[in-house]
């Protein structure tokens, strides 16, 4: 399914290996269409070629017209830098000072993976600025204060979804009113950051909003699924969340075909297979321990899904699952601290919380891990981004460029 066009509203200087915002050019982990096949084996001295000191935060890094471009904090600054992606230079820096404290003691960085759109980078900061930077430049056109305008609360790890760009607007998962109005999403101006229409009356989660076919959003806040047409009414919402309050939604939902979406989460909210059309969500299947997503949204691959199960506290086992039934296909008989995915072809790249590099066939046969190289430190649980062959991952102190293809 191919929906950029809507979806992101690309400029001609972005190439189809672009990997411009969360989860890639169609916001599912799978890479573009343009990227050529995995190697079917990658060696075991495996290094980078370039690796780049990086501070706080939990967002990875998006790919777009020549640029990695990474957001994290160095003190009291959040930063935003461009960098080479053969090299790693740092080709402009961007800072403003934040005073955000994380209300676990988790982490003071940001979360939110930057997006790239109209010549523009736009950030999502955990304490709630908004901020618009020229994609050549680094130079700041426009921020916006979510917390200040909208009441946007901190909620249990900041604020975590990452922006969406539709068209000539930015969606932002806040969770706060506008005035009178509902403000669980807000859509900015692109080029002056004012708001253009908000809904949905409900708090933000940690999933990130995703578009539909015809510019519709849909959003898993943190009490419903929401369907908000291209012009900002709320069509329908779903009510689903856990009984527990100490939880989150954080798997992004992934479409997987004639109008069928898929969105999991732990803590008792299972996993389930949407058909979301004519402005309506209808449930096909439900089904707990099958596929129970903690944070890494599973990617698809044919007919299958490919996740981790379970919680990153008790460990989590990479899956296999049949789209059709949610009946389970294989699992890893090992299980790590989590870990996430990218779909190259018929093959995954799973980066996992313990720093390595696994190459896996995508196949419903049976567990096929063909490659294991070390290339990050333990403890860290970003989305990479994949572009023109190169995998680009952080980890506590480094970002690094590393040659696949």
């Amino acid at each position: 399914m191919r929906f950029t066009a809507l979806f992101l509203c690309l400029t001609s200087a972005l190439s189809a290996a672009d990997w411009p915002q969360f989860l890639g050019p169609t916001r599912n982990a799978v890479a573009g269409e343009g990227e050529s096949s995995l190697p079917d084996s990658l060696p075991l001295d495996l290094k980078p070629l370039w690796k780049k000191s990086v501070g706080a935060g939990f967002a990875g890094p998006a790919v777009a017209a020549g640029k990695v471009i990474i957001f994290h904090r160095e003190g009291s600054d959040m930063t935003t830098e461009a960098l080479d992606p053969k090299t790693g230079t740092v080709l402009w820096r961007s800072t403003y000072i934040t005073d955000y404290i994380d209300s676990f003691g988790f982490d003071n960085g940001p979360r939110a993976v930057p997006a790239v759109a109209e010549g523009k980078v736009f950030t999502f900061g955990p304490e709630g600025r908004v901020t618009a930077m020229d994609l050549e430049t680094g130079k700041e056109l426009w921020n916006y204060d979510t917390e200040s305008a909208l009441g946007s609360k901190q909620g249990f790890f900041g604020r975590t979804p990452s922006p969406l760009v539709i068209g000539k607007t930015v969606i932002i998962a806040a969770g706060g009113t506008l005035g009178e109005m509902p403000a669980g999403l807000v859509a900015l101006d692109v080029g002056s950051g004012k708001p253009v229409w908000s809904a949905a009356e409900d708090e933000a989660g940690c999933a990130s909003p995703v578009a539909l076919k015809d510019g519709s959003v849909l959003a898993w806040m943190r009490n419903e699924l929401w369907l908000i047409n291209p012009s900002g009414a709320a069509l329908t919402s779903l009510p689903l969340r856990s009984d527990m309050d100490a939880s989150v939604n954080a798997a992004t939902p992934i479409p997987v075909g004639d109008n069928r979406w898929f969105i999991s989460a732990g803590y008792g909210v299972g996993a389930h297979l949407l058909s979301i059309k004519d402005g309506k969500i209808a449930e096909l299947w439900k089904k707990d321990d099958v596929l129970d997503c903690h944070y890494a949204t599973p990617v698809r691959i044919g007919q299958h899904l490919y996740g981790f199960h379970g919680r990153q506290e008790s460990g989590m086992k990479l899956r296999c699952i049949n789209i059709g039934d949610g009946s389970v296909a294989w699992e890893d008989p090992d299980s790590v601290p989590g870990g996430t995915l990218i779909a190259v072809g018929d093959k995954l790249l799973v980066i996992t919380e313990r720093g390595e590099l696994w190459l896996v066939r995508g196949t419903a046969e049976k567990f096929d891990q063909i490659s294991y190289v070390q290339i990050l430190r333990a403890g860290h649980r970003s989305h990479a981004a994949y572009s023109d062959g190169m995998l680009f991952a952080r980890d506590t102190e480094n970002l690094i460029g590393l040659k696949l293809k």
